[in-house]
């Protein structure tokens, strides 16, 4: 396939990545970034690259990557919550500053002979290029121009992007309690003297805070002051005299873009403009490179244009699929945080860590076995002997790991759930049961049964998950939650539990099938329901 000519939207990590690669596939094609900015005037602060992008950046473009990792910045993580900490190690995940990526990546773009243009707003529809990569962001201009049948889906809670000047000694999440509502951080060093620390909130919180006002007032290129003032104050103790920065920095709405199609004629999108996942699984930045590689390959591949660009969709979307349903549940989890709060700590860094069915508690167990066993102690009040076995080791009954079918042999004592057994002096109430799992027989407990029936969607929907919060919010005996077999509706069913579960008297069960044992062993240790029937 020939092409002579390709312009690429938007300066950002995805596009200039892609316009290295191609240029260094195909050294005779002129291949230019057209970016509205000015170097050295970017916004944002950190960016996150966990070691798999890291692996697939190595075998794309090491040289690149090499100076990326000469100014990132490796660290741990740690949450806490009312003066108790618990961590785990990730040494894998390092940060880089967006301004020193954007340098290394400019700077090896020309290097490869990609020309670069800045300060001026160009359209797909003025470019005389062979092949346009709309790699335009989240706003993308070039998506709303063209017929990609692209979907955006707004969040509940509101979020902003600020900065400190120091380098914290871990990643951190961490809850602060106010007048107003809860406020949680997450926060990590990305260089020797600072750190990205993103806030987030409930609507009520952020309109009693008065936050609706400020953000209205606010210009597109102004930072709000008066949210980083108030939040120093909030967040002083994890800040050791430092204040927050700002840069550009206002209270958003997470938007989830979806599209039907990531190209239109000779227009693909690439990143954010072709689809977004929430902050919380990983950074924009990390899916648009990786989108620059699957292209990059596509072009190479392929007879024609059209071929080539079917091709790169089909290559990534599966992938994009499963983080973006990785990623709504993160998001709703993350959305209903201060829910959680009488968790013990290390109890709720076990239900982050299985928030979205993405690592099983005996994966989580094999690394971080001391957070694991405290968490089992306080969920089950007893010792359990299995924390820190491999993962690879199996039930032979059921092909599930030990600590799974440890968890679903529990007794329930209603009385003591969430609490540590230190401080537990209240005997077990008068209901109990032997074991986490019952007979699939609502009848047998008098149960409401709720049927959700199977998703639509496979991370389900915030209107499935609170449409069925409100049906079953009256129950006060036992509520039976059932459904499909497939593991996304299973999964909603979970996230349905737990909503009502904290926000309910009732007793709760979730139905599903034996093949996802693990889930619903990593589910009653979150404290998402209360008992299981598998059939």
């Amino acid at each position: 396939m020939n092409l002579e000519r390709v312009a690429v939207l938007g300066g950002g990590p995805g596009g200039l990545y892609a316009a290295r690669l191609l240029k260094l596939a195909r050294p005779d094609c002129e291949v230019v970034v057209h970016e509205q900015g000015v170097p050295d005037e970017t916004f944002g602060f950190g960016v996150g690259l966990a070691a798999r992008t890291q692996r697939r950046l190595a075998e794309a473009d090491p040289a690149s990557l090499d100076d990326i990792l000469g100014c990132a910045w490796s660290h741990d993580m740690r949450m806490r919550v009312g003066g108790r900490e618990a961590g785990m190690s990730v040494s894998s995940l390092v940060a880089v500053g967006r301004a020193e990526l954007l340098s290394v990546l400019q700077r090896h773009a020309e290097d490869a002979g990609v020309k670069l243009e800045f300060g001026a707003r160009r359209t797909a529809a003025e470019l005389d290029a062979d092949l346009v990569i709309a790699a335009d962001g989240v706003g993308s201009a070039s998506r709303a121009a063209g017929e990609f049948g692209a979907e955006v889906e707004v969040g509940t809670g509101w979020y902003l992007w600020a900065g400190t000047d120091v380098a914290l000694p871990h990643a951190l999440f961490a809850p602060e309690r106010t007048e107003h509502g809860v406020f949680v951080t997450h926060a990590y060093p990305y260089a020797a003297n600072r750190s990205t620390f993103l806030v987030e909130t409930d609507e009520a919180t952020w309109r009693a805070a008065g936050f609706d006002r400020t953000t209205a007032a606010l210009n597109a290129d102004e930072s709000d002051s008066t949210a980083l003032e108030y939040l120093s104050d909030v967040f002083a103790s994890h800040l050791d005299g430092h204040r927050l920065i700002g840069n550009r920095t206002r209270w958003l709405q997470f938007r989830t873009v979806r599209c039907d199609r990531w190209h239109d004629g000779n227009v693909v999108l690439l990143g954010d403009a072709a689809h977004t996942a929430h902050y919380s699984v990983g950074s924009g930045t990390k899916l648009a490179m990786e989108d620059a590689i699957a292209l990059v390959h596509a072009l190479g591949e392929a007879d024609d244009l059209e071929s080539a660009l079917t091709a790169y969709e089909g290559a990534r979307r599966p992938a994009v699929t499963r983080i973006q349903d990785i990623a709504e549940r993160s998001r709703r989890w993350w959305e209903t945080f201060p829910e959680r709060l009488e968790l013990p700590v290390e109890q709720l860094l076990v239900a982050y860590m299985s928030r979205a069915g993405n690592v099983p508690l005996d994966r989580f167990a094999a690394s971080s076995p001391e957070v694991v066993h405290t968490a089992l102690r306080q969920w089950a009040g007893e010792e359990c002997q299995h924390c820190g076995l491999a993962d690879t080791e199996r039930h032979n009954r059921h092909n599930v790991g030990p600590l799974a079918e440890w968890v679903l042999t529990r007794s329930l004592r209603p009385s003591t759930q969430g609490q540590d057994p230190e401080v537990i002096d209240e005997p077990a109430g008068p209901r109990g049961f032997d074991a986490r799992v019952v007979p699939d027989d609502p009848a047998a407990l008098d149960a409401t049964v709720l049927d959700l029936g199977a998703d639509a969607r496979p991370s389900g929907s915030e209107e499935v998950v609170e449409k069925a919060v409100h049906q079953g919010a009256s129950t006060t005996g036992c509520l039976w939650l059932t459904g499909a077999d497939e593991r996304g509706s299973v999964l909603t069913r979970l996230e349905v539990a737990e909503r009502l579960r904290r926000r309910t008297p009732a007793l709760v069960v979730v139905a599903g099938p034996e093949a996802l044992r693990e889930d619903f062993a990593d589910a009653l240790v979150a404290d998402r329901t209360h008992l299981v029937a598998l059939r």
